[in-house]
């Protein structure tokens, strides 16, 4: 979605009490603070809020410390974050101009995982619940997180454990879906890429991400496929939604005893890649799958145009096409080619970009060689579909 010159777009966690999200957050802006992180991408990261931004950056400097401390855990904090992703300015005053937009922001939505859990209290947190839901309605991804230390608990019983989350996933989604959808009819816009995310990934150091793929669909296969047919159950064209299809690795630090290793991260660079163009890639597969002209066409490449008009560097064009209703038999073929781009291809780009400064461009070619780069290193597992 483009407001003004931002392109906003938003990633939804989801997990248990404890499964780590705060401590994820707090490192994943912490990291992007650090000296070398500025030094090393076209473009800065800063918390639109001052408040959430000390405190997530306060949060990170403790774990540093030569006797490190853990965020304080969050209960029912059903909060959202906001990033804007500033880009370096361009040596060229025309080629910032030429910009379709100037920043990236993305939104990180918190769901606490004690509505997953228990009971709410009463009306009032019943409507919390469903009014924080909706608004994580817009976000592009989900994750869903799977705690890597209650696999360690529960080892050779791992899907006693696996069952049960999914099953609080399950029911959790369940229960919500009167109060989200209205008169029962399911819903254009939603989360349509659902990740299973193994948190605490250090603790499981030889566990890579087909062992985990293959952990999840051998111990809570069917599970899966039960969550897919709720979650199919909200969205118009449930073809174009993808469940346990897509899995990652992320790890907030090493944590040895004593001591924590926050340069030894693991998946969090993913995290901007994640929410920006895993969907534009996505997105256009299943609008060229869809017929053309179809509401849901529409919606998943509202903002495709514009990241495809970038990466194929043709940011210059004063006119983005048509409403997409009337230009789809033209647009989806271009941006298919855009969304197919990889490799040496995609390396060349990226190449040339920082070589004219074209920062917008470097950073979004950019993140797609991030995603490429953690599938060699098994750490992350795309669907094709």
């Amino acid at each position: 979605m483009q407001i003004g010159r931002t392109l906003e777009q938003q990633i939804a966690v989801f997990g248990e009490r404890g499964s780590g999200k705060t401590v994820l957050l707090s490192s994943f802006y912490g990291g992007t603070q650090e000296p070398e992180f500025r030094k090393e991408h076209p473009f800065y990261v800063m918390a639109d809020d001052f408040g959430q931004g000390n405190r997530l950056h306060r949060n990170y400097l403790g774990m540093k410390e030569s006797t490190p401390r853990l965020p304080p855990a969050t209960r029912f904090a059903a909060t959202s974050y906001s990033f804007s992703i500033k880009l370096k300015d361009a040596a060229d005053p025309g080629a910032k101009k030429a910009r379709p937009f100037d920043a990236l922001r993305l939104v990180w939505h918190d769901y606490p995982g004690e509505w997953f859990e228990q009971d709410v209290s009463g009306p009032e947190e019943a409507q919390r619940r469903t009014d924080t839901f909706r608004a994580l309605l817009g976000s592009h991804v989900a994750l869903l997180l799977v705690d890597a230390q209650l696999l360690l608990d529960n080892k050779g019983e791992e899907e006693r454990y696996l069952k049960s989350l999914l099953a609080k996933y399950h029911n959790g989604l369940l229960s919500l879906k009167d109060d989200i959808l209205e008169d029962g009819k399911p819903l254009v816009q939603v989360p349509r890429i659902w990740i299973f995310a193994l948190s605490k990934a250090d603790l499981l150091p030889h566990m890579n991400v087909f062992n985990f793929r293959d952990l999840l669909i051998s111990k809570a296969g069917e599970e899966i496929s039960q969550l897919r047919e709720v979650l199919a159950g909200f969205v118009e064209a449930s073809d174009a939604l993808s469940v346990g299809e897509d899995f990652l690795l992320l790890s907030s630090a090493k944590f040895n005893p004593g001591k924590i290793e926050v340069t030894r991260r693991v998946g969090l660079e993913l995290m901007l890649p994640l929410a920006a163009m895993l969907p534009f890639e996505r997105h256009v597969r299943w609008a060229e799958a869809l017929q053309k002209g179809s509401k849901v066409a529409e919606s998943l490449l509202g903002s495709a145009k514009v990241l495809g008009y970038v990466l194929t560097g043709v940011v210059a064009k004063s006119k983005l096409p048509s409403p997409i209703g009337k230009v789809l038999a033209f647009v989806i073929p271009w941006l298919s080619e855009a969304a197919q781009m990889a490799g040496s291809k995609l390396g060349d780009a990226q190449t040339q970009a920082l070589a004219q400064q074209d920062h917008l461009r470097a950073a979004l070619t950019g993140f797609r060689l991030d995603l490429e780069r953690a599938e060699e290193k098994q750490i992350f597992i795309r669907s094709q579909r």
